[in-house]
């Protein structure tokens, strides 16, 4: 017969518990717990967390009071890195659950950034029931000042709010110094327009991706540490190609639309990010071939799709920017029909060569795996 065991979960999603109270989750157990949030409380007696821990405690006193089998514990994310973070309350989850083995759980947390993990927790344990702790306040906390103050003392929130608005302010008084106070308006919007679209289509976290990868990448030796700096250095010169060619044909004529200014930007950029689309792709296809030879079929097709993509994108930037009469725009109409043909036509090539690529490498690993299956027989 199975015991039922509830696991009271107090999840702390930014770490502050690792952050300012440097302390290792996950905590298991009462006094673990008790201790973290004594702990935490010396470090800052302001932080919501502390409140969700002793929540979690006193809720496991109540269930033991009541004869029930419980267990309390507490998890951690990762401050700055919400994806890491959570990867890292998976694995915490998943040494709670082998060594307290619960059949549900409660969850407690200080607010609605912590549930976020739900999905999380139920894909491994049931979720019972719910508890958000909510800190009462004195009135006098509550004023604005207070509240600003606590809020850009977070390192987290700063840098999202301090580092564009300071950067675009340096642009606007360089521009400015230089005597272009025109361009300065459109440069400190284009920089704030520029970080909006980074934090909304989560490009950040595709940036620190890149730079774990990079970090594993170095770790284990792999060639693809190499062509991932290499990556990057193409990706910088391939956008400040694409600026200054913006810049070339606004100086020239400023009344291009939003569709224009792009097509100019992927013209000048495109070359430079397909060779950095083709050199991450040959060192992720060394990688694979020295460490995990099973999964090349998977990353092959990788410089074919970067070469189709990027050919495709280049003959549509030349034709549009060539019927659209471009100032000083060095191909002409019929020049330019003839670039889009042609790079759509090779692009298509590549495409198709990159998947019979596949299918032919597969099918020689499956053969290969087959016989290796018939010899262990």
């Amino acid at each position: 017969m199975t015991v039922s065991r509830t696991l009271v979960l107090s999840v702390d999603r930014d770490d502050d518990i690792g952050w300012k109270a440097k302390i290792e989750s996950p905590c298991i157990g009462r006094e673990a717990c008790l201790s973290a949030a004594n702990t935490l409380a010396l470090a800052d007696p302001e932080d919501s967390d502390l409140n969700a821990i002793f929540q979690a405690v006193k809720i496991y006193d109540e269930l033991i009071a009541k004869g029930e089998e419980a267990v309390v514990a507490v998890v951690a994310g990762n401050h700055l890195h919400m994806i890491e973070g959570d990867r890292r309350i998976a694995a915490s989850l998943e040494q709670v659950i082998k060594e307290t083995t619960p059949t549900s759980c409660i969850l407690v947390s200080d607010g609605a950034e912590d549930e976020y993990v739900i999905p999380i927790i139920q894909s491994r344990l049931p979720v019972s029931s719910i508890r958000r702790v909510i800190v009462n306040q004195m009135p006098n906390l509550e004023g604005t000042y207070y509240i600003l103050k606590k809020f850009f003392d977070d390192p987290k929130i700063s840098r999202m709010v301090f580092v564009p608005l300071g950067l675009a302010m340096l642009l606007y008084a360089s521009a400015f110094l230089l005597g272009y106070p025109g361009t300065a308006t459109i440069i400190v919007i284009g920089v704030i327009g520029m970080y909006m679209l980074f934090k909304g289509f989560g490009l950040d976290e595709i940036f620190h991706s890149i730079i774990d990868a990079l970090r594993i990448s170095l770790s284990r030796g792999r060639f693809s540490f190499i062509t991932y700096t290499i990556t990057i250095l193409l990706v910088l010169i391939g956008f400040t190609m694409g600026f200054l060619t913006v810049l070339k044909y606004y100086t020239t004529d400023g009344s291009l639309g939003l569709l224009l200014y792009l097509m100019t930007f992927i013209y000048g950029a495109i070359v430079w990010l397909i060779i950095a689309g083709l050199v991450t792709s040959v060192g992720i296809i060394i990688d694979v071939y020295l460490n995990e030879r099973e999964g090349l079929g998977k990353v092959i097709v990788f410089p074919f799709f970067v070469t189709a993509v990027g050919l495709i994108l280049y003959g549509a930037s030349v034709y549009i920017l060539s019927i659209s009469g471009v100032p000083e725009f060095p191909l002409p109409t019929g020049a330019a029909g003839m670039y889009i043909l042609y790079s759509t036509v090779f692009g298509l090539i590549s495409a198709v060569a990159g998947v019979i690529v596949q299918y032919a490498l597969n099918k020689k690993m499956a053969e290969k795996q087959k016989q290796g299956i018939i010899e262990v027989i």
